[in-house]
């Protein structure tokens, strides 16, 4: 971006993994079958899926930053605050939804290890008892081992939950936070009409003073 091209919206800290983004109008990045506000749109599919993407490319502990780079002329004052509070609220939102996920995992890797612990148990105990009726023969030690890989099989799912599963999700959230506190800017083009707003996505009243 050069220092004579028309941009509005957050300031981009320094050093920061700038997502950059380039569209021909701002309804784009939205999900046109979605009839919500614009502040509660969601976003493209895979307009999301490019920005989050870049973000998992990034460092850890990188700053974010998003610049829209927009092929048209600006539009009015309110434009660029209106994108960068909807972007920011969808990702945010995505956050809780997905430590809700999180919590309900949680939720099923808890029940299932209740549930496997005392399947394994009474698959222990059931297993002695086989043996020990059965005098102790061979098909009495294989009847005991049989309960007992039954048992450890029940406690498979659980053990994937708390060793494989949840930290991903968790993960995920701590991007969407990321993503939903990033600064937001638009770079304006210079190859339409002033008034080609108008006919873009609605983030501001149409009747909405126009910028000289």
């Amino acid at each position: 971006m050069t220092n004579d091209t028309p941009a509005a919206g957050d300031a981009i800290p320094p050093q920061c993994e700038l997502i950059e983004v380039r569209v021909g109008e701002l309804k784009q990045l939205f999900n046109a079958m979605d009839p919500s506000p614009f502040r509660e749109k969601d976003l493209d599919p895979r307009a999301e899926e490019f920005i989050v993407d870049w973000a998992r490319e990034a460092a850890p502990d990188a700053t974010l930053g998003m610049l829209v780079h927009l092929d048209r002329a600006p539009g009015p004052d309110r434009e660029a605050a209106a994108l960068a509070d909807a972007v920011r609220d969808y990702f945010r939102l995505r956050a809780v939804v997905t430590r809700r996920r999180l919590r309900r995992l949680l939720r099923v890797g808890r029940t299932s290890l209740l549930i496997g612990l005392v399947f394994l148990a009474a698959s222990i105990a059931i297993g002695d008892l086989v043996a020990a009726a059965l005098g102790g023969r061979r098909i009495g030690e294989v009847l005991r081992e049989s309960l007992l890989i039954g048992g450890w099989v029940a406690m498979w799912r659980p053990l994937e939950v708390f060793l494989y599963d949840w930290w991903p999700v968790r993960a995920e959230a701590r991007l969407y936070d990321r993503l939903g506190a990033m600064p937001v800017r638009i770079a304006y083009g210079s190859r339409s009409e002033p008034d080609a707003w108008r006919n873009d996505w609605p983030a501001v009243s149409p009747s909405a003073h126009t910028p000289a």
